[in-house]
């Protein structure tokens, strides 16, 4: 999801916002996924471009956190749009760990947050899966998943893409009980779903949108739903707010 933890084909279909509207009959909720990448960012413009809600890396495998985003956590709320957090899981680390890393580093959910998102897919600069045996890696990804689930009461959702999926978990197994969101760069009308998966939530159709009135190129999404169908995945507003756990291991700073 993260600009530096990639390994895809080189050519992606460029987007704007305005492409939301190429076929009329689905109906999507336009958003974008955010890193330290984007470098800091004009949130009024951006919800003026139309985006509707913003997802921003947290952090990377059990110390590393992404140094913008305490601003970008911020600026999405005062915004006014949904705001989200997403943690890139690195398999090496203990998911548990992972996983109190990230709700430490969010600091506790709020009324009316998207749910946490589980980035899984190649890890840079070595790719840890292939140290993983094969039958190690659901129960793992699991693990990760189940952990922040009973601290937040939240279902997480799952970021990966079906060529991925393929490769490293040819059965998904219950991960596919999970909400998915799914990275396909193309101009079709519906994105390719990773065996498992009957249906997806968001898809992420480009990594060079662009944004009228706002510089640089962004990972943009969908949500496969109207607007009220993205709230009603939203922390509820008479949750009691998720407080930050455990104990905050020595942090380092993407760059």
């Amino acid at each position: 999801m993260s600009r530096d933890s990639r390994n895809r084909p080189a050519h992606y279909p460029a987007a704007t916002i305005l492409d939301m509207d190429a076929n009329p009959n689905p109906i999507f909720v336009p958003g974008i996924d955010i890193s330290h990448h984007n470098g800091c960012l004009n949130w009024a413009a951006i919800v003026k471009a139309g985006v509707a809600f913003a997802y921003a890396k947290a952090t990377e495998g059990a110390s590393c956190s992404d140094p913008l985003f305490g601003a970008n956590w911020r600026g999405i709320r005062d915004a006014g749009i949904l705001r989200g957090a997403y943690h890139f899981l690195h398999p090496g680390s203990p998911p548990e760990q992972q996983a109190d890393f990230f709700l430490n580093t969010v600091g506790g959910l709020k009324a009316g947050d998207l749910p946490p998102v589980l980035d899984i897919e190649e890890t840079r600069p070595v790719d840890e899966w292939g140290k993983i045996a094969a039958a190690e890696r659901v129960p793992l990804i699991l693990r990760w998943l189940l952990r922040v689930e009973d601290q937040t009461g939240i279902r997480p959702v799952i970021y990966t893409r079906r060529g991925w999926v393929a490769d490293e978990l040819p059965a998904p197994g219950s991960l596919s009980q999970y909400p998915l969101w799914v990275a396909a760069y193309t101009n079709a009308p519906k994105p390719p779903l990773p065996k498992g998966w009957q249906t997806w939530a968001f898809w992420q159709y480009t990594e060079s949108g662009s944004l009228p009135g706002v510089q640089g190129v962004f990972d943009m999404d969908r949500f496969n739903g109207s607007s009220g169908d993205l709230a009603s995945l939203c922390v509820p507003a008479n949750a009691i707010e998720t407080k930050a756990i455990g104990v905050v291991p020595e942090v380092r700073v993407l760059s």
